[in-house]
C-alpha cells in the first residue's frame, strides 16, 4: 500500500484567506526537536536539581497531585466548528489530521490508558487550529493537556504539517502523553518551579524528550502501563508522598475523582 504523505499541500492543508479564526496562546514554550520547534504543553520553570536520577518516567503534580486517568475511560474528542470554514478543503484535511491521530496513538500501543472516539456531542477535548506561533526560539508544532474533568483543546499549528511524517507523528504522540499525565522527560532541570514526581526508570531517549533523543520507546510504552497497572488495581495510591487523583472525563460526571 503506498505510503500517504502527511506533509502539508494545497490540496489537504491549504488555508482559507479569511482571517485565522484562532490567537496564539500567551505562554511561555520550550524549543525542541532538529528544527526550532516548541510545545507548550509545559510552562518553562528554572533548575533546581536535586541529585535524582533522570533516567525515570515524570508525572505532573503542579496541582499538588498526580492526575492520571480512571480505568476504561473513553476520550470524546470532536474538531472545533470553525474549522470547517478554515481550509479549503476541510473534509480532506480533517482526515489527514485523523490520521495522524491515530497513528499517534499507535506508538502508544496497549500502554495507552485511555480510548478515544470522535464524537460531536458530549465531547471532553476539540482539536483546534491556531496560526503558526513563531519568535526567537523557535515555533510552535502543537500543545495539549492534562487529566482532568474540564474540557479542552489539542492545538496544532500549520507548522506541524512542514514537518517530516515522522516528525508529525512523534509530536502527536509526544503531546498525547501530555494527555496521560506525562510531562517533560526533563522536568526536574528545567521545570522544576512546576512540581513533579518520577515513576519508573527509562534512558535518556523518551518520547517525552525533545530534539535528537526525542524517541519511542519500550521503556516509555513499559513504564506507563506498569504505572496505570497499579494505580488501578489500588496498588499505588501515592508516589513519593504526592497523592494519585484519578479522574473521569467530562462527559461522564463532570470529573468525579478520587
Amino acid at each position: 500500500m503506498e505510503k500517504k504523505s502527511l506533509k502539508r499541500t494545497p490540496g489537504v492543508f491549504s488555508e482559507r484567506k479569511s482571517k485565522n479564526p484562532y490567537s496564539p496562546a500567551d505562554a511561555e514554550v520550550h524549543v525542541y526537536g532538529k528544527k526550532p520547534v516548541r510545545c507548550e504543553s509545559d510552562s518553562r520553570g528554572y533548575a533546581t536539581p536535586k541529585n535524582r536520577n533522570i533516567a525515570e518516567i515524570v508525572l505532573d503534580a503542579s496541582e499538588g497531585f498526580i492526575p492520571l486517568w480512571k480505568k476504561d475511560v473513553n476520550l470524546r474528542w470532536r474538531f472545533h466548528p470553525a474549522l470547517y470554514n478554515y481550509f479549503m478543503d476541510p473534509d480532506e484535511a480533517m482526515k489527514a489530521i485523523r490520521d495522524l491521530l491515530g497513528k499517534g496513538i499507535l506508538e502508544w500501543g496497549n500502554s495507552a490508558p485511555v480510548k478515544f472516539s470522535e464524537r460531536d456531542d458530549a465531547w471532553d477535548f476539540e482539536i483546534v487550529i491556531r496560526k503558526d506561533n513563531c519568535d526567537y526560539r523557535g515555533c510552535t508544532l502543537a500543545s495539549a493537556f492534562f487529566p482532568d474533568g474540564g474540557r479542552h483543546q489539542l492545538t496544532l499549528y500549520p507548522k506541524l504539517f512542514e514537518q517530516s511524517e515522522q516528525e508529525q507523528v512523534e509530536t502527536m504522540a509526544h503531546e498525547l502523553g501530555h494527555i496521560f499525565g506525562l510531562r517533560h522527560f526533563f522536568a526536574e532541570l528545567h521545570e522544576s518551579s512546576m512540581p513533579f514526581v518520577k515513576y519508573g526508570r527509562h534512558k535518556p531517549f523518551s518520547i517525552m524528550n525533545y530534539g535528537n533523543k526525542s524517541k519511542m520507546t519500550a521503556a516509555d510504552r513499559r513504564d506507563l502501563k506498569s504505572l496505570y497497572q497499579k494505580v488501578w488495581s489500588g496498588e499505588l495510591t501515592e508516589i513519593n508522598g504526592t497523592r494519585i487523583v484519578t479522574f473521569y472525563p467530562y462527559h461522564i460526571l463532570g470529573g468525579v475523582n478520587s
